[in-house]
């Protein structure tokens, strides 16, 4: 099975795939409240009333007993209770705004300055007191109640340490230090939720590219400019040069250059005409253009992105689950450090009582590691949102861990590697030079007219090849303007091809097979037939009467980047093999032409399964590049799947698949396996930092050099410089 953990969830763009209703709902939404309450917040209310707290951070935080008020803004005292608050383990305690924590750091700071330089006497300390019990009223009284109540359950979180550690601050003398930790401590939360609030949101600002309005056509055949949430399925609407789609649909009419990049996360403007489909957020950059509503709003292509990632991220990361068994030991160690500290100090080290439970005080302000377990889930959530602005959906932190450890990477041929689609890349009248231009003009013109008639894909790519003024550079025709009509009697010859009459000549358009049965083979013809077939083309003969008349060569083309992203992938140490289920001759020319070594071809799904098993044998962890149904088994086998989704794969494997590539670039394969590598850099550079900055302080405390203010700002500054490392993933291109 997949060593990857993953949940099974549909893509955009799945086809043949249920797809449920998908509300844009915020993740660990604050529960719905008015504000019409019979009570008194004790808070001001110059912030925003968003009171989310971002689902990766919160449960982040959770094992680790942290309780720390990432994303809260209202007061414990508010009235609201302490469980109304509590999302995921998390306090939402009192975070004031920044007036109230300004005036808050001004008293603290004044009565430092009191206890500085005030004369002696109980009224001047008790005013010095004063000052200081004001300071934590204004800035931390909510988070003081939420710690007695947490003392009271047994919850050893960041605000019953910090209640403990402010009491008995107060209960030694040290009521200054006090004051000043409680108002450090609640201005380094605002700019925390701050520089959280860019993490949590960044992946939703994609729901802005959407408008809010279409302009919809009517029962009396006018549009009319209404809300995109009122436009039913099925309803005509119009975009108008330089707008943005407001909903997914096809296009009827127009023709225009189209900038998906909000989808795919590529720039280039995609050239779109009637029956291909838009996406929501995307520009219209040039022409008119109408289409029929596929989605209605809520359920766009945008919309299931955007859920997609949110689902992804609150999935536990490896490093995460290691950082919780970790952080669920940490905490009760620093606290009998702390107690041991405490006693044993004055009886083992000749300590004052005073000095030890000081000391004993900074261990507890250090005993919430806040920094250590908001490293991961800040860093993965960057990279994770990083990757769908830039069209690469990774179904959680496991996937984006797993990557940096590929070794290997299977692809399939067709629909991967290649368009998926015939064209037709080459053709010559045969015997080659026998023909004037006229006669190039005249056979054009016949292979046309039959391959419209027919429905069989290859027959297809030749009538649009032709139609279009295509051949090879040493065969250029103009466009055949004779209609089909002058086709008679035509037939359709399964297996082998078509026939029919044109201006009373008897014509057939099809393969050697149906050539060797009319007799009109010869080792000259089949010998050029073999030289097409080793460059892994499809040939498709016409004939009349006398013989072979031209060769069609047909070959499912090599995409543009693949020959960049196996090149991209072997400098990354990665070997790359491709697994098909083509004639082996076809696989190799095609890998031959990508850049890989290694070809299997004429493969069941079975096969794939086991050449997979072979290669995680033989290499190591290896991941599946697929787009059809018959990938899906290998994708599941895979460490990591990767699904083609951009243009039409399959819903299975897109549900399969562990990594969705919404652009189709191959690239992104490597620019997944880059980013992998580098989120595990920045979360092991956070892991470092914030466990360094515990033992320097530690080592501080019991050496009685350390005091409260500077536990606070160590604890809280690494906090806030590991999310600020995370959150430079968001900056993240890939290789372009």
């Amino acid at each position: 099975m997949n060593s990857t953990p993953h949940s099974r969830w549909p893509l955009p763009g799945a086809q043949g795939t249920a797809l449920p209703p998908t509300p844009p709902a915020p993740l660990a939404a604050h529960p719905p409240h008015d504000h019409d309450h019979d009570h008194d917040h004790d808070h001001d209310h110059d912030h925003d009333h968003d009171h989310r707290t971002p689902a990766p951070v919160a449960s982040a935080c959770a094992p680790a007993g942290c309780g720390c008020s990432h994303g809260s803004s209202h007061s414990d005292g508010d009235g609201h209770g302490a469980d109304d608050g509590n999302h995921a383990g998390h306090d939402h305690g009192a975070l004031p705004g920044w007036a109230r924590v300004g005036a808050a750091l001004a008293l603290a700071l004044l009565a430092e300055l009191w206890h500085l330089f005030a004369p002696a006497g109980h009224t001047w300390q008790a005013a010095g007191m004063a000052l200081a019990a004001a300071a934590i009223a204004l800035s931390g009284l909510g988070i003081y109640r939420s710690g007695l109540r947490d003392l009271a359950r047994l919850r050893l979180g960041i605000h019953a340490l910090m209640a403990v550690a402010v009491t008995g601050a107060f209960l030694i003398g040290q009521w200054p230090e006090a004051a000043m930790v409680m108002a450090l401590y609640v201005a380094a939360e605002r700019i925390e939720d701050g520089a959280m609030d860019r993490a949590r949101h960044a992946i939703r600002q994609l729901l802005a590219l959407a408008p809010d309005s279409a302009d919809m056509q009517g029962s009396d055949g006018q549009f009319q400019r209404v809300p995109a949430r009122s436009v039913p399925l099925g309803a005509t609407v119009r975009i108008a040069p330089g707008a943005r789609v407001p909903l997914d649909g096809t296009i009827t009419r127009g023709h225009s250059a189209v900038n998906q990049a909000p989808i795919t996360g590529e720039s280039a403007l995609a050239d779109k005409g009637p029956g291909k489909p838009l996406y929501a957020g995307s520009i219209n950059t040039t022409g008119e253009l109408d289409m029929r509503v596929t989605s209605a709003a809520g359920q766009t292509t945008l919309d299931r992105i955007v859920h997609a990632v949110e689902q992804a991220q609150v999935s536990r990361a490896p490093t995460q689950r290691f950082i919780d068994r970790f952080a669920a030991l940490y905490t009760p160690t620093v606290l009998v450090l702390a107690v041991a500290l405490a006693v044993g100090a004055p009886l083992l080290l000749d300590w004052g009582w005073r000095d030890a439970l000081y000391q004993a005080l900074v261990l507890l302000v250090m005993a919430c590691p806040c920094a250590l377990v908001i490293a991961t889930p800040v860093t993965v959530v960057s990279a994770l949102t990083a990757a769908a602005r830039h069209g690469i959906l990774i179904k959680g932190g496991s996937a984006l861990e797993a990557a940096r450890h590929l070794r290997a990477v299977a692809l399939d041929k067709t629909g991967t590697l290649t368009h998926g689609q015939p064209t037709l890349v080459a053709w010559q009248t045969w015997p080659e030079g026998a023909a004037s231009a006229t006669q190039h003009t005249a056979t054009a013109q016949a292979a046309l007219l039959l391959a419209a008639r027919s429905d069989h894909p290859v027959s297809r790519a030749i009538a649009q090849a032709l139609q279009a003024g295509a051949g090879s550079a040493a065969a250029r025709h103009t466009a055949p303007t004779l209609s089909a009509d002058a086709v008679e009697h035509f037939t359709a010859l399964p297996g082998r091809g078509v026939q029919g009459h044109i201006n009373g000549q008897p014509l057939v358009l099809g393969n050697l097979r149906l050539v060797q049965e009319r007799g009109q083979s010869s080792p000259a013809l089949e010998a050029a037939l073999a030289q097409h077939a080793e460059q892994g083309r499809s040939v498709t003969l016409l004939a009349d009467a006398h013989g072979v008349r031209a060769l069609f060569a047909v070959a499912d083309t090599l995409r543009a980047h693949a020959p960049e992203a196996i090149a991209q992938l072997q400098a990354l140490g990665i070997t790359t093999v491709v697994l098909s289920g083509d004639n082996l001759a076809t696989v190799q020319a095609i890998a031959r032409e990508a850049g890989i070594l290694e070809a299997r071809g004429a493969l069941l799904p079975e096969d794939k399964l086991n050449a997979l098993a072979e290669m995680q044998q033989r290499l190591g962890a290896t991941a599946m590049v697929g787009d059809g149904i018959n990938d899906a088994p290998a994708l599941a086998r895979a460490d990591i799947g990767f699904a083609m989704g951009g243009n039409g794969s399959t819903g299975m494997a897109m549900e399969t698949a562990t990594v969705v590539l919404m652009s189709d670039d191959l690239r992104r394969v490597a620019d997944t396996v880059g980013l992998s590598r580098r989120t595990h850099r920045v979360l092991w550079q956070n892991i470092a930092f914030a466990l360094g900055v515990k033992v320097l302080f530690f080592g501080l405390a019991l050496a009685g050099s350390a005091t409260l203010w500077m536990a606070v700002l160590a604890d809280m500054g690494a906090s806030l410089l590991v999310v600020a490392n995370g959150l430079r993933l968001r900056r993240w291109r890939g290789q372009r």
